[in-house]
């Protein structure tokens, strides 16, 4: 579940925080960039209780209703979203009970945010038009939640709150997290029953140690990468420059340099949308222009050893 973009937000975190707070220790450094990747990780798993949550509340209200349906002689209420077939899946799956057993992850503490949902779901569109619909059938079933939470659950300020007193991890963690979320739902098969695979922490151990390295390389030669700022660009005023600016260039060399396999293109793409998310709003374009001209210069000068497009001409004095 933890790939390179949640990698990459969290180094430039982590890097802007390392030169902010003082403490310049370089062990404790990795050991907190592992460990905020990981409550990454423990979200994940919460915001999927979350709907396990959400099902056992319901059933809860269905066996009230029963209950006074039968005293009163009434029609008895619907159970078609109490046993939803993908979230029954879900409240069953060993990968999630196992964790959150380890974990001791719950949501009994804050079962009033939780029934606070329930009553949005209720009221919801997606809710009434599946509770009306006469198909049964586990896409339908899996359909609706793909919907509450992409509707509900995704832009929710209540949830927003509650995340942000848990942990100081989660609020910056859950725009990606809400999107492995909804692949996870979207890969539920009845076939695999209580053993279908969630995602895994890391897809392989070469993601954990492009964490390591990159992290690493970007704090350990912060003076060599400032300079081949310097010297692409001689006129370079670092006092005029935001300093989250500098920090996301630093890190994007740290990348050119250290991993030969990922084009110098993805990388310049992926900070460059990085600028745009926590830096100033000409930062973008500005890195972009920056971190050409920096790949273009380590090529030249023999330092970085990957190919690179040629240039237009009329951006030849650029350089």
């Amino acid at each position: 579940m933890i790939n390179r973009e949640l990698i990459r937000i969290k180094i430039v975190q982590l890097t802007y925080a390392y030169y902010q707070n003082g403490n310049k220790n370089m062990d404790s450094a990795e050991k907190e960039l592992l460990f905020s990747l990981s409550k990454a990780y423990d979200l994940y798993n919460y915001l999927l209780l979350l709907i396990v949550a959400v099902s056992r509340e319901e059933r809860r209200r269905v066996e009230i209703a029963m209950q006074r349906a039968e005293r009163e002689g009434t029609e008895l209420p619907s159970q078609k979203f109490v046993y939803n077939k993908f979230a029954v899946q879900l409240e069953d799956n060993k990968m999630l009970n196992t964790f959150v057993e380890n974990q001791k992850l719950t949501w009994t503490d804050d079962i009033e945010f939780v029934r606070k949902l329930c009553n949005q779901i209720e009221e919801s569109l997606a809710y009434r038009e599946y509770m009306a619909d006469p198909e049964d059938s586990y896409e339908a079933d899996r359909e609706v939640w793909r919907k509450i939470y992409r509707q509900l659950i995704v832009d929710n300020d209540d949830l927003k709150s509650l995340l942000e007193e848990k942990s100081l991890y989660w609020n910056d963690d859950k725009e990606v997290v809400d999107t492995f979320v909804l692949k996870t739902i979207k890969r539920f098969d009845p076939k695999n029953n209580s053993m279908q695979e969630l995602l895994p922490e890391y897809k392989d151990e070469e993601d954990k140690d492009f964490a390591r390295k990159l992290y690493r390389a970007t704090i350990l030669n912060a003076d060599t990468y400032q300079r081949y700022m310097s010297e692409t660009s001689r006129n370079w005023d670092f006092s005029r420059l935001a300093y989250m600016d500098v920090v996301i260039m630093q890190i994007a060399i740290a990348e050119m340099l250290t991993f030969p396999n990922v084009p110098v293109s993805v990388t310049i793409n992926e900070y460059v949308d990085l600028a745009k998310l926590y830096s100033t709003p000409k930062s973008g374009a500005y890195i972009n222009g920056m971190l050409d001209s920096i790949a273009r210069y380590l090529v030249r000068t023999g330092k970085m050893l990957k190919p690179m497009p040629e240039r237009p001409q009329k951006n030849q004095n650029n350089q």
